[in-house]
């Protein structure tokens, strides 16, 4: 039988560091009209029949809202994002996260890059690579494949891959999709995905029938979606769901995508926050051609992604791979066990082996770690821990050296 665990990332390292350029948190669709708003997963009294929704809030006196006054998570004082507590899920001890989208930390801004994403304009993974890069062009890819597939041919310089996230952990499986491909890893960026309802101008709430979206997207917001009672539609991906609703004029019909979804294709948006769980972040990785075009600063702190192959003995596996790094005092920030027991619950695990003679050759192997480690792969203590690893492991190949970037950036 197959199965999948992950030791992700302390949530503490998920909380943002403050940079230049910083903006102010979205306001509640709900704060915009006049009256209460009505509530799906709150209180609401005295609902104006033509007023907004507001998601995971409370309507009473005005007082929930992502600019309520309320206490501050991360940091001292009484005094949060613009001078307020933000609240979110109607609780102020969750933040919604108000943090620079300005590339920061020195790092080029990608001016001249183009970099592939799954999904139409707008789609969250579009943000983040413009967030990641803000000077790139985007180009707009059906399948995660084809943005794959465009940097090897050379139409896209990089490409974006949502790999894990706080809600699915790794369930998009795109590190399987990395693995088949001979790029590395240039770049990561933690994005605060938010939620919105998105309707056609004029649309109220109440006549909204169904709800389309990503798969993922309408998990993410089920609790909300059954206290509006309507039905729900999978679609290829968030911005999709948005085109269709707009190209289509489709009135009893909306859709959960991203506040900037709203300002491309001018729609309403009905709700804030619509998602089930308030700490929200994915992880994206952004790939490029070997050998890695990012020159990486003197002062930063440096990632190393890498897969580790065997074919038995898994948990002894984990030990020795665990030792090599603890006994050089190298932490990991990522640990993910795949295996694949006879049953054939799961297919074998395809690897690119860019080291074999001639053309990269495909192997499957039925035992796979996916490890992260702090410190570039030249450090002489990594290194060291990678050739032990190589001793007893059939199969090593490093993804990705590259900045580590614990700052959560926001949609806004």
């Amino acid at each position: 039988m197959a199965y999948t665990s992950s030791l992700p990332l302390p949530k503490h390292l998920l909380l943002p560091r403050t940079r230049r350029n910083t903006r102010s948190s979205f306001v509640p669709a709900a704060a915009k009209t006049n009256g209460a708003a009505p509530q799906v997963n709150g209180h609401a009294e005295n609902v104006p029949h033509n007023s907004k929704v507001q998601i995971n809030g409370n309507g009473k006196g005005g007082r929930s809202g992502v600019n309520g006054k309320g206490q501050v998570v991360n940091g001292h004082g009484k005094k949060g994002v613009n001078g307020k507590g933000a609240h979110v899920n109607g609780h102020v001890d969750r933040i919604h996260l108000s943090v620079s989208t300005g590339g920061g930390g020195g790092r080029q801004d990608g001016t001249g890059l183009r970099v592939a994403f799954q999904g139409a304009p707008g789609a969250y993974s579009e943000f983040a690579a413009k967030t990641a890069l803000p000077g790139c062009d985007t180009v707009p890819c059906r399948a995660f494949a084809d943005a794959l597939a465009a940097v090897e041919r050379g139409g896209a310089d990089r490409a974006i891959l949502p790999v894990e996230s706080t809600m699915e952990g790794t369930a998009l499986r795109n590190y399987d999709l990395l693995l088949r491909h001979d790029l590395v890893v240039a770049q990561e960026i933690n994005l605060f995905v938010h939620y919105c309802l998105l309707a056609m101008p004029g649309v109220r709430a109440a006549e909204v029938r169904r709800v389309i979206s990503h798969p993922m997207a309408l998990a993410h917001c089920g609790r909300a979606l059954a206290r509006l009672g309507v039905d729900r539609e999978p679609v290829e991906d968030t911005a999709g769901a948005v085109e269709m609703l707009r190209s289509n004029r489709m009135l009893d019909t909306a859709a959960i995508a991203s506040p900037r979804a709203a300002d491309l294709y001018g729609l309403d948006v009905l709700a804030h926050g619509l998602q089930d769980e308030s700490w929200n972040v994915t992880r994206f990785l952004l790939l490029s051609r070997p050998p890695s075009p990012v020159t990486l600063p003197g002062d930063a702190d440096f990632k190393t992604s890498m897969v580790v192959a065997h074919r038995g003995g898994s948990m002894m596996v984990v030990l020795k791979v665990l030792s090599a790094f603890s006994s050089r005092s190298i932490n990991l920030t990522k640990l993910e066990v795949i295996n694949n027991d006879a049953d054939g619950a799961r297919h074998p695990v395809m690897i690119l082996d860019t080291s074999a003679r001639g053309a990269p050759t495909l192997r499957a192997f039925p035992h796979v770690l996916y490890v992260d480690c702090e410190g570039a792969a030249h450090d002489p203590r990594v290194h060291e821990a990678i050739q032990e690893i190589e001793r007893f492991a059939v199969f090593v190949r490093v993804l990705g050296c590259y900045a580590a970037d614990t700052t959560v950036y926001d949609l806004q």
